[in-house]
């Protein structure tokens, strides 16, 4: 797998225990925990962790600078939703932050369906939400790259504006990368002129590679000003000693879910996402698809990157991963429970052999 590619981890940031099979541990959100992930992340080969968002968890924005003043490496892929913040104060936070940490910050920018009336925050149709996104995505660039910034939008306005600290540029990183996600039309449409990565959940090699060629063709079509966009994958990674053991322990922790009900698991309304309804669909095709990507876990109450998941020993995933790259997916965002544990074992099994 090519050297350029990156591999970051999750963290869930939920205040409540057991979050997709993980450990129900006392203080499983407590800073010392969270912390102990973010220090394994560094020692164990990871880049970072993308942080959980949505209203009735802990705040990200805050989860997320705690964790990169108690590491060094470590860099925060922190998701953030337009509405809850507005641009400026946004790009003020996070230019702070990038200040403070040499340059670790990355963000996911989300546009799903969250409790918008609890903060104080309303929509209209798709077309607005994910107007407003744009809008926000492009205003937050400039006032990282830009002084004195006067925009009057349709969702936002600034005047005179100009964020300090300002971004300072390392190499040919201006300023902390945008993540978005999104299968429908008007999130593609965004993704192809605003973000910088793009990514997918863990649909099967083929659909991966239909959506990367209509993004790069959007792109072109939308007349993107932006350097090229990158694509990320964003899938659990279930990990074993050998194949059968790890078929044997996948198949246990799907018969849970269906005992259970999908208990912990439900952090994705099913009905509301695209990319979310592409994903339930799956295991309508079969439990297994393409070498070892198993949707079964969609039957019972999967969720996002817990709805399929890549199973297999390290060499397994590996060669799976491995094919994804070959599509031209460079930023893998991994998980599986217990969290803690997975770290290490992934990074000490799976991690030299993608970087091989």
């Amino acid at each position: 797998m090519s050297n350029h590619s990156e591999f970051l981890w999750y963290i869930p940031n939920d205040i409540r225990a057991g979050h997709r099979g993980d450990s129900a541990v006392d203080n499983h959100n407590s800073l010392e925990t969270l912390t102990s992930h973010a220090k394994a992340l560094e020692e164990h080969g990871w880049k970072g962790a993308l942080i959980g968002t949505g209203w009735g968890r802990p705040d990200t924005f805050t989860v997320a600078a705690s964790l990169a003043a108690r590491t060094t490496t470590f860099e925060p892929l922190i998701a953030i939703r337009p509405g809850y913040w507005r641009p400026a104060n946004f790009a003020s936070a996070a230019a702070t932050l990038d200040h403070l940490t040499g340059g670790r910050v990355r963000i996911n920018i989300v546009s799903g369906k969250d409790n918008l009336p609890a903060y104080g925050d309303s929509e209209g149709d798709q077309a607005h939400r994910y107007g407003r996104t744009k809008e926000f995505m492009r205003l937050v660039r400039r006032l990282w790259t830009e002084e004195n910034v006067t925009s009057t939008g349709d969702h936002f306005r600034v005047a005179e504006s100009t964020v300090v600290p300002r971004i300072e540029v390392r190499g040919n990183r201006r300023h902390p990368k945008f993540y978005f996600g999104g299968a429908s039309e008007a999130a593609e449409r965004v993704a192809a002129t605003e973000a910088d990565v793009q990514l997918f959940w863990g649909e099967p090699l083929e659909g991966v590679r239909e959506r990367i060629g209509r993004l790069k063709g959007l792109s072109r079509a939308l007349d993107r000003d932006l350097p090229p966009l990158e694509f990320g994958l964003r899938i659990t990674t279930l990990v074993r000693d050998t194949t059968e053991q790890a078929w044997a322990d996948a198949e246990a922790k799907v018969a849970e879910m269906a005992r259970s009900n999908g208990t912990g698991w439900h952090d994705h309304q099913r009905v509301l996402a695209v990319g979310q309804q592409r994903l339930l669909a799956l295991y309508e095709r079969g439990d297994v698809l393409d070498d070892n990507l198993y949707t079964a876990p969609g039957k019972f109450g999967g969720g996002g990157a817990g709805t399929t998941w890549l199973v297999g020993s390290a060499a397994d995933v590996a060669r799976s991963l491995r094919k994804y790259q070959d599509l031209g997916i460079t930023h893998f965002v991994l998980s599986d429970t217990p969290y803690l544990s997975e770290i290490k074992r992934q990074g000490d099994q799976l991690l030299p052999l993608l970087r091989g």
